[in-house]
């Protein structure tokens, strides 16, 4: 796991409250945005999957849908995605598909599937077991800041 610094903790904690604003809303409370190479950042999202009804509308997903047809493939693989919790298997396909080089993420799969009720829609399989299997390497580097990103589920 790489070395987190103060700016990828500001960028998590930036996705800690999009978690706050999709929980706000009826969504899960997931949030997720992208930063380029030179510290800006792209694009954000929120989970919708309640307020859309679209079983897909996890916030990395549609963090990726927002940027794919706007971003080269260049700017792509120099940025770095933030997620409040660890990207589930369909958005770690979808992230790596996208060409994004980096992920970081807050709550952890183990705890965040322990705050949810129990779904027969679990799927155990961490992002990076499913980013492992790719032939081009994305870094992932959490958890980290799960107590605060934990909070959002039991405020």
């Amino acid at each position: 796991m790489s070395t987190l610094d103060e700016t990828d903790f500001a960028h998590l904690r930036a996705t800690i409250e999009l978690s706050r604003r999709a929980k706000a809303k009826g969504n899960g409370p997931y949030g997720a945005l992208l930063v380029g190479a030179d510290g800006r950042v792209l694009a954000e999202a929120e989970n919708d999957q309640v307020t859309s009804g679209d079983c897909t509308g996890h916030a990395e997903v549609n963090l990726v849908r927002r940027v794919a047809a706007r971003l080269d493939s260049a700017t792509l693989a120099g940025a770095t995605l933030y997620a409040s919790a660890e990207p589930c298997a369909m958005c770690a396909g979808a992230i790596f598909w996208s060409g994004v080089k980096r992920v970081v993420y807050a709550l952890s799969s183990a705890r965040n599937y322990a705050l949810c009720p129990p779904s027969d829609s679990e799927l155990h399989l961490g992002c990076r077991e499913v980013l492992a299997h790719g032939k081009r390497k994305v870094e992932v580097a959490g958890p980290a800041l799960e107590d605060e990103a934990a909070q959002v589920f039991t405020g």
